[in-house]
């Protein structure tokens, strides 16, 4: 399955987490389905905007990357 994107209201009462770790700025995505069929993910600050849609495994190939460090920011000059 191929993530795609998602607009309107449909997804606004799925119980969204968001990170402990976000700033007070709301700078962070926010996740819901962890416990479904869909992990869904969206920006906290545009709630009403796109949301992007995962398998499990998708989204567990995902977390384990980040786990991994296989995300992180790099600087430009590296």
């Amino acid at each position: 399955m191929r993530p795609f994107t998602i607009r309107g209201t449909k997804y606004r009462s799925l119980g969204w987490t968001k990170s402990s770790l976000s700033m007070a700025q709301g700078h962070c995505v926010e996740v819901a389905g962890l416990t479904d069929d869909i992990v869904r993910v969206r920006d906290s600050k545009n709630p009403r905007g796109a949301v992007l849609s995962f398998t499990p495994a998708e989204w567990d190939a995902f977390v384990g990357g980040v786990h991994l460090g296989e995300f992180d920011r790099r600087r430009r000059n590296q």
